[in-house]
């Protein structure tokens, strides 16, 4: 039998241009083909870096830390100066990353596994769920259906055997587990109780953040010629902070007195992130991928402004009050870049408000996906074009939780320009005018009641529509105990 690609023509039939045709196409003298051209559905790269503060990087504002890579992201992408993560804490705004939704609405809505109750609390925290629920749908599960491929590289913090990424619709998994924080930033990744999964090839003394880096450039070039969603989730800057010896060495000679941005350690750590995002971009440009890539860079939660455990506070999060684990601008305002070649303008600055919620629906836009379930972001794709479209009543936050560094349960609103705060311990209301006080100095409550109530009703009309988990009185409550963290 003869092969397929074989002819019964004598090879004097074959016509001229025919064979014109034949020899161009031939591996010895074709050049080699253009992938970012053949793959008509875009890259998608999400970089999520953990606990990173608002005005953290050089294009946000710091002085003291360094991100040339980060800054060169933004002047061809576009910044968005009011984005917000779904909650002051990591895990729910993962999941709401991941499906679209708010983190109420999962019932997902701590860090995981979270923090038990104790006597000093009023109150007891909500039944919540452990692990982002397989019923949901993913990125990942989303996208699959197009012919993307998907990985999952660094922190998980969703749920541990059976519901890991493996198990949401990703390809691969490299270093994500239940853990919420690295047992140590240098190879073997390891301490008395834990270990990273994945990473035991390792170099002794290889740090993580590198290490992670590498990764998702072999994951890349291995799928270069097909649609890949990279999610490359750090675990970078998270406490306990540790970085390389000469990079702290550098930042301790360049820190100045009365700097918003002092600490040295954590500046070493951000360096490394910033390496990161130029090496990812570096491999994209080698294989001519860049032009068909989004690449999305954002925080999870504020940064951390408090000391916790043995840790000295990370950084400072001015002008915005408080930090992590706060419902104030500090716990859940976030540095937002979006490239996303021939389509956003780059240096573009957008100032209006935007969610974690909002990426789920905005990357199956760009990917040409109608989603198969209902979502509560919107697509950012208008804002990205520059075009109408993009119309939002409100956004909103539910967190029953007393936060390790010092925050209280509560629930928040943010209509316009006014932002509502109320605690569920009292219920005590807090109105602030974000415009004209971003730092929340002053409450605007008791001078615009009507406003408040307002406020606070379609807030709590919100929390039935989600069917939010409330919490109860505390019977063995104690003022005089001592707070646990």
């Amino acid at each position: 039998m003869k092969r397929a690609d074989q002819t019964q023509f004598p090879f004097s039939a074959i016509p001229l241009l025919a064979l014109a045709v034949l020899f161009a196409a031939s591996p010895l003298t074709a050049t080699p083909p253009d992938v970012s051209k053949q793959t008509l559905k875009p890259n998608i790269v999400f970089i999520l870096i953990d606990d990173l503060g608002w005005t953290d990087l050089g294009c946000f504002g710091s002085t003291f830390y360094k991100t040339p890579n980060i800054d060169r992201l933004a002047s061809r992408g576009m910044k968005f100066t009011a984005a917000y993560a779904a909650c002051p804490v990591c895990s729910p705004t993962r999941a709401s990353i991941l499906t679209g939704k708010y983190p109420a609405r999962l019932h997902l809505t701590d860090w995981l596994p979270g923090r038990g109750d104790g006597p000093s609390q009023r109150l007891l925290r909500p039944d919540f769920l452990k692990q982002l629920p397989l019923n949901e749908m993913t990125l990942a599960e989303a996208l699959k259906p197009a012919g993307y491929v998907s990985a999952s590289i660094g922190k998980w913090h969703l749920g541990g055997k059976g519901f890991s990424p493996e198990d949401q619709g990703f390809d691969v998994n490299i270093a994500g587990n239940d853990a919420g924080s690295p047992p140590s930033y240098f190879h073997p990744y390891r301490n008395a109780n834990r270990s990273i999964p994945s990473l035991d090839d390792g170099e002794p003394g290889e740090y993580l953040t590198d290490r992670l880096t590498a990764e998702a450039e072999t994951f890349i070039e291995n799928n270069r010629a097909k649609p890949f969603f990279l999610y490359l989730a750090h675990y970078a800057v998270h406490i306990p902070l540790a970085a390389k010896l000469e990079l702290i060495a550098k930042f301790k000679t360049a820190a100045q007195p009365g700097q918003t941005h002092t600490n040295a350690l954590y500046a070493a750590l951000i360096q490394s992130v910033d390496d990161c995002v130029g090496h990812v971009m570096k491999k994209l440009e080698q294989l001519k991928l860049a032009d068909n890539t989004v690449i999305f860079f954002m925080s999870d939660n504020g940064g951390l402004s408090v000391k916790e455990g043995p840790n000295t506070p990370s950084t400072s999060n001015a002008p915005l009050r408080a930090g992590k684990g706060y419902l104030y601008e500090g716990g859940i305002r976030e540095p937002l870049i979006v490239r996303w070649p021939g389509v956003v303008q780059p240096g573009s600055v957008c100032h209006t408000p935007v969610c974690s919620i909002d990426f789920f629906p905005t990357i199956l836009e760009m990917a040409e996906i109608k989603p198969q379930q209902p979502v509560d972001g919107l697509s950012l794709v208008p804002l990205l074009k520059q075009a109408d479209g993009f119309k939002r009543d409100a956004l909103y936050w539910h967190y029953p939780h007393y936060a390790n560094q010092g925050g209280k349960p509560g629930g928040v609103i943010r209509q316009g320009d006014y932002k509502l705060i109320e605690f569920y311990e009292d219920g005590h209301l807090e109105l602030y005018d974000l415009e004209h006080d971003i730092s929340e100095k002053s409450n605007l409550a008791d001078k615009m009641p009507d406003k408040a109530m307002e406020l606070e009703r379609k807030l709590d009309a919100w929390r039935r529509d989600v069917k939010a988990q409330m919490m109860n009185p505390n019977p063995n409550y104690d003022p005089g105990a001592k707070t646990a963290k």
